[in-house]
């Protein structure tokens, strides 16, 4: 296989130690390019910047040119690479992540990681998210192995246009792994509310908080799968047309509301 040209973006930002693991490892499969957020932009969804300028400028780590940082949104940074940074030699493919946290079930709406990803599919490159599936202490050596072995893979099978492999790994040790399946988006909802709060000047603000609730059982949904310590691979496109009630809602006479 030839040298890949690899677009490597997130949602964490330029700064967070998944992209930098993500990147280390998928070097191995040829030239990387990193154009990411400048800052923190998680569960921003597939927004993109219309109404304020964009700017980007290089960001180092250890003196070293890593990549590009981005003051827009994750979808704004794929869109500026693959527009501007990389509009003469487009990208093989693109990888989002490695996120900090699962990106299942109604988390896929939500997720900047995701939205990278879609972004790029959008743009006609095939794309992957992938997410590590823990906030606390991770550690990306696994998922960053995995990704590249998938990125190799999809490089050579491809992927259909407009469709995202959108990937979880547990976060166990790798001897702990207990297989990779293909899997379904499963059902969730947040249970959610904003908590009252106070500044140390007595003044009133809310911060959001709840808890997932999960309605899933099969194995083949994602997050049954990572809870059974396998890694999930669902494939997802952003025609969210629902097919089942088309014919039926054929069946109202709506052109009588004319």
């Amino acid at each position: 296989m030839k040298p890949l040209r690899i677009l490597v973006s997130n949602d964490d930002g330029i700064f967070a130690p998944g992209i930098y693991a993500l990147a280390q490892s998928l070097g191995e499969l040829g030239e990387v390019i990193v154009v990411a957020p400048d800052r923190q932009q998680s569960a921003v969804g597939h927004a993109i910047t219309m109404h304020s300028p964009v700017r980007m400028y290089p960001f180092h780590v250890n003196g070293t040119m890593f990549g590009y940082a981005v003051d827009g949104t994750p979808a704004d940074a794929v869109k500026f690479a693959i527009r501007n940074v990389m509009k003469d030699t487009p990208p093989d493919i693109l990888v989002s992540g490695i996120n900090h946290g699962s990106n299942t079930a109604v988390n896929v709406i939500y997720s900047g990681t995701v939205s990278a990803a879609t972004e790029g599919a959008i743009l006609g490159v095939p794309s992957i998210a992938i997410s590590l599936t823990t906030y606390d202490k991770p550690d990306f050596r696994y998922a960053a192995k995995f990704a590249r072995k998938l990125t190799k893979m999809v490089a050579e099978n491809g992927l259909p246009p407009g469709t995202v492999l959108n990937v979880n790994v547990p976060s166990v040790p790798e001897e702990e792994i207990q297989g990779v399946v293909i899997t379904r988006q499963g059902r969730s909802n947040w249970d959610d509310y904003y908590e009252k709060r106070l500044d140390p000047g007595k003044r009133e603000y809310y911060w959001l908080t709840g808890s997932l609730q999960i309605f899933d059982t099969d194995e083949d949904i994602d997050q049954v799968a990572i809870k059974n310590n396998k890694v999930s691979i669902t494939p997802i496109h952003y025609d969210l047309t629902n097919y089942s009630v088309l014919n039926q809602l054929k069946t109202w006479n709506v052109e009588t509301l004319k």
